[in-house]
């Protein structure tokens, strides 16, 4: 037992030695200087936004989402998380309704189909229907 014991723990320091620097991932640091460097080499500090009008979006009314009540969908962009919350609230002040924004989409309440792609295309998104 105890040179399975033995065997296991070298195994794992091996192991360990092996791994490159990407796969370790720092989960916290007290060092504000580390933490200042992460924070400016970090992939989603690298996310850039595509131009507008190279991005086609897609509009559509959904009943499934709103516990039955329709909701407008505007899916497809290529923009960083920033970028796509402040056109979401841009987008529900133009609208007069709620809504939400996640990942490549944004949520509008209400059948609002026309509003949304009006307000889209007059930013330079391409938009389908």
């Amino acid at each position: 037992m105890r040179r399975l014991l033995r065997r296991l723990a070298r195994l794992e320091a091996e192991n360990a030695v092996s791994r490159s620097k990407e796969e370790i991932r720092l989960v916290y640091t007290s060092d504000p200087e580390e933490a200042k460097r992460l924070r400016e080499n970090s992939p989603a500090s690298l996310v850039r936004d595509l131009p507008h009008d190279q991005q086609t979006l897609r509009v559509t009314l959904d009943r499934k989402r709103g516990k039955g009540r329709a909701v407008t969908v505007a899916k497809g962009f290529q923009l960083s998380p920033a970028s796509i919350e402040k056109l979401a609230t841009e987008l529900k002040k133009r609208c007069g309704a709620g809504g939400s924004a996640s990942g490549d989409e944004i949520v509008i309440q209400g059948e609002k189909a026309e509003a949304v792609t009006a307000f889209l295309e007059s930013r330079g998104f391409r938009v389908k229907k």
